[in-house]
């Protein structure tokens, strides 16, 4: 006797490719035209665990962070000075 699930299931997976196989097509439509009303319940809350009636004290924690130092300035580029820049030459500027 085998004691691996391959061969201890294969009459259920047997079963299961003949209810395929013959009813496949049915399954199939059921599943397309209930699945708008499992989407619609779920939404709407279907799933979530059901409490007890209790009213609920809701408190909200307000964090507020204030920055008291103020940002470094940034630094300045520095200066050309007007000896150092190059000479404008506009005729060769986009010469070929």
């Amino acid at each position: 006797m085998h004691n691996d699930p391959i061969y201890l299931l294969s009459p259920v997976f047997h079963w299961l490719d003949e209810i395929v196989q013959d009813y496949g097509l049915y399954i199939y439509m059921v599943a397309v035209w209930l699945s708008p009303f499992l989407i619609a319940w779920i939404l709407s809350g279907g799933l979530r665990r059901r409490q007890a009636r209790q009213q609920h004290i809701v408190s909200t924690r307000v964090i507020v962070i204030r920055q008291t130092l103020e940002p470094p300035p940034l630094p300045l580029p520095p200066v050309i000075p007007p000896s150092a820049r190059p000479p404008l030459d506009d005729a060769q500027s986009f010469a070929a």
